[in-house]
C-alpha cells in the first residue's frame, strides 16, 4: 500500500473542508439505470461488501447499491468498531472467526488502510460465577480453534492498570480472559474501502436514493420503486440493519427481528490510557480507546423499540456510573458526543442471510449491536447465494426456516453475547 493511497480518504475530507475541487473522488457517484442483474438495497457496510464481494469473487458487475443518505451515515458510522470472534457455539464462531480473518488482510485486499488493531478483547469476572463461566467460554473457544487465553487478576491489571483494583471496589476484579486476536478497525475507512473497491470493478452506487416499494411480478420481486424512479433487477437484496422489518412488510412478509437503539459515547481525545478493548458484561459497559485519542464507551440497549439515533438518557447514566466504578481517573474526563444506532434483534440473537419468503428478494439482518464485525462475512455470504443461488456453508445455519424447525442458535442464552 503506498503512501498516497492510504491517506487518499483523509487528504479527499482536508481538501473539501478547504474547498479545493481539484481531487478525485474515492468512488464514482453514478446515476441509477434501469435494470440490473442485483439490486443490493443498503449503502452501509455490509450492503457495500455485498457488492464488492458480487464483482470481485463472482464476476457480477451490473450491480447497484441504493443508498436512501449518504455511504456508511446509517449504523456503520454508529457503532464503536470492535470487531472479535469470541463466541460459544461452533456455527457462531466459523461465521464470526471467518470475518475476522478477513478483518486481519482487508487493508491489502482493498488497498486502503482501515486502521485495523488487534490489540485484544478482555473480558472481565468479577465474582465466581464469571470465572466459571468464563472458562467454560474460553475452552469452547479452543474447542472451535479460535484464540483465548484464561487471566488470573493480576494478569488483567498488568494489561489495563487503570481499572479499579481497590480493596474497596464495588465489583471486585477476579480474573477474566482474552481474545488477543480482536480489537477494532476505523468504520468509515471500511465503509470507503468496500465502496472503492466495489466502485472500482463497476458497481454503481447511488445516494440519496430511497426505496418506496416492491416491483412484483405474480409474488416474486422483480425490482424496486425509489424516489428516482422504477430500477428492475433479477435479484434484490436487502441490507438495511434495524429497518429491515420496514423493507420485509413492504414486501409483504414479517421478520422476528425488533429494532432497538442501541447507544455509545466518546470522551475529550487524551494521550494513550487504554492498552486494550475492555468489557464488563456484569455491569453491561466496555472501553476501548480510538486512534484520536477518544475513550470510546459503549453499553446495553435501550430495552423499547425506537427508531431514534439518539438513546435514552437512563442507559447513558447507567454506562457512565460503570465507567467511572471501572476506572475511576475516568471521572476527570469531558464527554466529547454521544449517539444511538438503530439495530435489528433477532429472537436467537443471531443473524438472518439468506432467501426470504418472497422469490426474488434476499436479506442480511438481525447482526444486532455486531454488525461492523461482521461486515466482511456478511457480504460474502450475502454476495455467495446472490450469484450462485445457493447457500455459503457459513450461512447455512443462519435462514430463516430455523425458526420453523427450531434449531436456533441463541449465544445470548449460551455466553451471554446478545449480538
Amino acid at each position: 500500500m503506498t503512501l498516497r493511497s492510504r491517506y487518499s480518504a483523509w487528504n479527499l475530507l482536508a481538501a473539501a473542508s478547504k474547498g479545493d475541487t481539484n481531487w478525485a473522488p474515492v468512488w464514482r457517484e453514478d446515476e441509477p439505470k434501469l435494470r440490473y442483474d442485483v439490486i443490493v438495497i443498503g449503502g452501509g457496510g455490509h450492503g457495500l461488501a455485498t457488492a464488492y464481494y458480487l464483482a470481485k469473487n463472482h464476476g457480477v458487475t451490473n450491480v447497484a447499491v441504493l443508498e436512501a443518505g449518504w455511504i456508511g451515515g446509517g449504523n456503520t458510522g454508529r457503532n464503536t468498531t470492535i470487531v472479535r470472534s469470541n463466541y460459544l457455539y461452533p456455527e457462531s464462531a466459523r461465521l464470526y472467526d471467518f470475518s475476522l480473518r478477513q478483518y486481519e488482510h482487508l487493508a491489502q485486499a482493498l488497498n486502503f488502510n482501515i486502521m485495523f488493531s488487534q490489540r485484544g478483547i478482555v473480558t472481565l469476572a468479577h465474582s465466581r460465577h464469571d470465572l466459571d463461566a468464563q472458562a467454560r467460554w474460553a475452552n469452547a473457544m479452543l474447542c472451535n480453534g479460535i484464540d483465548a487465553e484464561l487471566l488470573d487478576a493480576r494478569q488483567v491489571q498488568e494489561l489495563e492498570p487503570r481499572l479499579n483494583f481497590g480493596a474497596g471496589a464495588r465489583f471486585p476484579i477476579l480474573g477474566g480472559f482474552i481474545q488477543r486476536r480482536g480489537g477494532s478497525a476505523r468504520h468509515d475507512a471500511v465503509a470507503w474501502g468496500y465502496a472503492r473497491g466495489a466502485s472500482a470493478l463497476g458497481v454503481d452506487i447511488v445516494q440519496s436514493c430511497s426505496v418506496t416499494g416492491f416491483l412484483k411480478q405474480g409474488n416474486a420481486v422483480v425490482g424496486v420503486a425509489t424516489n428516482r424512479g422504477e430500477i428492475r433487477a433479477d435479484k434484490v437484496a436487502m441490507a438495511v440493519a434495524g429497518h429491515s422489518s420496514v423493507l420485509a412488510g413492504m414486501a409483504g412478509f414479517q421478520l422476528p427481528v425488533t429494532s432497538y437503539a442501541l447507544q455509545a459515547m466518546v470522551s475529550e481525545p487524551v494521550k494513550p490510557v487504554l492498552n486494550t478493548v475492555t468489557l464488563s458484561p456484569s455491569l453491561g459497559a466496555y472501553w476501548s480507546q480510538s486512534d484520536k485519542g477518544e475513550v470510546v464507551i459503549g453499553g446495553a440497549l435501550d430495552h423499547f423499540p425506537s427508531y431514534a439515533q439518539r438513546g435514552s438518557f437512563d442507559v447513558m447514566q447507567h454506562v457512565l456510573a460503570a465507567t467511572v466504578e471501572m476506572f475511576p481517573s475516568f471521572s476527570r474526563l469531558r464527554m466529547l458526543r454521544q449517539w444511538a444506532g438503530i439495530v435489528d434483534v433477532v429472537q436467537d440473537s443471531s443473524p438472518i442471510i439468506g432467501a426470504t419468503p418472497v422469490p426474488g428478494l434476499f436479506i442480511n439482518c438481525g447482526w444486532g449491536t455486531g454488525g461492523f464485525k461482521a461486515i466482511p462475512v456478511g457480504g460474502w455470504t450475502l454476495a455467495h447465494v446472490l450469484a450462485t443461488g445457493h447457500n455459503h456453508e457459513l450461512a447455512e445455519p443462519f435462514q430463516l426456516q430455523r425458526f420453523h424447525t427450531g434449531r436456533l442458535i441463541d449465544e445470548a442464552a449460551a455466553a451471554g453475547i446478545a449480538h
